[in-house]
């Protein structure tokens, strides 16, 4: 086999004996000359199946571990690998190669995992003459060798009783390995059987798959019909985000108004002690309303957090946004009914007196008149509507400049001085004549 630098496969742990019998080396010579190649013969066993990069190395007597190899070969694998016979194989190593000491040597088959198969006798590479020279030894020399004869009959005893031993293990591994076999072919049967089902298997999978992917087109045409959905429906959810927008925004309009038109109530109140039970409940009605308006900036909460299901709620928002416009709609009427029903009480009281003139609404316009200053108008407006009439008719003070209402023309008349004072109607207060815009601003803050 031809030679090669790249290092066979090694390894670092001490190793057993287990594994050398699995390759048997033959014809090996107690010593070679030295400068001659060298034919390595060896006997791979039945059980023993050679791979690629097996490799076969000359180790020192000694060694422990395979990375102490002195040289080494690549291994020819046999023609036949299934062959149940033994394959008698050889290398040859090259004389340049070889040792050149005398020490002791031995093969050893090492698989490409770095564990030793076999290994063979020692042997030394020393001149062929050595064995012409005459020994002349004494008589204790003789008895020495003898001794030491003896000792190598009881260690080669006791080689052979391992020998024995291993040749019992390997029967019992044969044995198993047989069994091992057995159970093989049986998995192997089995394993037919299995592929033969995958086989069904597979033609079922690859029928399903076909029915995957026509289901996947129509999903995928459906996707697209989806998508175009999905775009109208995200377009009508930005015009329904603006209108739910614009409604929180009425809302918070409306709490604005509302709290206005609390202070106004307070106001008013204070000036109409007659008419608590009746303001009491009109602010009943006002924090009711107060609250459906918090209801409803709750439910705008909601249905912006239910924006994503816009599939399944779009219409709810609908119906939900008509209930408020509903509702609105509702409070504005109750709200006309109370300006209504607090017209026809402060007309009742006669309460009709406003020192300065204003624009009156026309029939058109329900005949209730509103405060700039409000978005529903004035609740207690009625106060001021009922004396509408007589507010606009206002008569000059025939002696100076001060105009007064008919009402109380002729009652003020009688104790008016020309450009002296001016007295208010209704809290009795005296202000210079020259102070004139102060009484009148005065005056219309009663009628407030």
């Amino acid at each position: 086999m031809e030679e090669t630098i790249e290092d066979p496969p090694t390894s670092a742990v001490l190793l057993d004996h287990c594994h050398f019998s699995q390759v048997i080396f033959n014809s090996v010579e107690k010593f070679y000359v030295p400068g001659g190649d060298i034919t390595c013969r060896y006997t791979l066993t039945q059980h023993f199946i050679p791979r690629r990069k097996d490799w076969i190395g000359i180790f020192r007597v000694g060694w422990k571990t395979t990375r102490e190899y002195y040289t080494f070969m690549w291994v020819t694998l046999p023609v036949d690998l299934n062959s149940e016979s033994a394959k008698q194989e050889e290398v040859q190593f090259k004389a340049y190669y070889l040792p050149k000491d005398d020490e002791y040597y031995q093969f050893c088959y090492v698989d490409q995992d770095g564990v030793v198969r076999g290994a063979s006798i020692p042997f030394q590479f020393r001149p062929e003459n050595e064995e012409d020279i005459l020994v002349v030894t004494t008589q204790g020399e003789v008895e020495e060798i003898e001794e030491h004869n003896k000792e190598l009959c009881k260690e080669n005893q006791e080689l052979k009783d391992s020998c024995v031993s291993l040749q019992k293990q390997n029967s019992e591994m044969q044995a198993e390995l047989q069994k091992k076999q057995e159970e093989l072919e049986t998995l192997k049967s089995v394993n037919k059987k299995l592929e033969q089902k995958m086989k069904e298997q597979k033609d079922c999978w690859e029928t399903e798959l076909l029915q995957l992917k026509e289901q996947n087109q129509k999903m995928s045409s459906e996707n697209e019909k989806m998508g175009v959905r999905v775009d109208q429906l995200q377009a009508q959810l930005l015009t329904q985000e603006k209108k739910i927008e614009k409604l929180v925004q009425e809302v918070q309009d409306k709490t604005e108004q509302l709290e206005h038109l609390k202070k106004e109530n307070g106001q008013l109140f204070l000036s109409l002690t007659e008419q608590k039970e009746h303001q009491k409940k009109l602010e009943q009605t006002v924090e009711e309303m107060k609250q459906k308006e918090t209801a409803a900036v709750k439910k705008q909460q909601e249905l912006t957090d239910q924006n994503l299901d816009l599939s399944k709620r779009l219409s709810e928002n609908k119906i939900l946004y008509d209930g408020l416009q509903r509702e609105k709609e509702t409070i504005e009427k109750k709200n006309e009914l109370l300006k209504s029903e607090n017209n026809r009480l402060l007309s009742y009281m006669g309460l009709n007196y406003d020192p300065l003139p204003y624009q009156a609404p026309t029939s058109s316009q329900g005949g209730a008149r509103q405060n700039p200053g409000l978005v529903y108008g004035n609740p207690y407006s009625g106060i001021q509507e009922s004396s509408a009439p007589n507010l606009l008719s206002i008569e000059p003070c025939p002696t100076c400049t001060a105009d007064f209402a008919d009402d109380i023309f002729d009652h003020t008349l009688e104790q008016h001085k020309p450009a002296v004072y001016l007295n208010c109607p209704i809290c009795g207060k005296t202000f210079p004549a020259k102070e004139k815009q102060i009484f009148e601003d005065h005056v219309f803050c009663h009628a407030l």
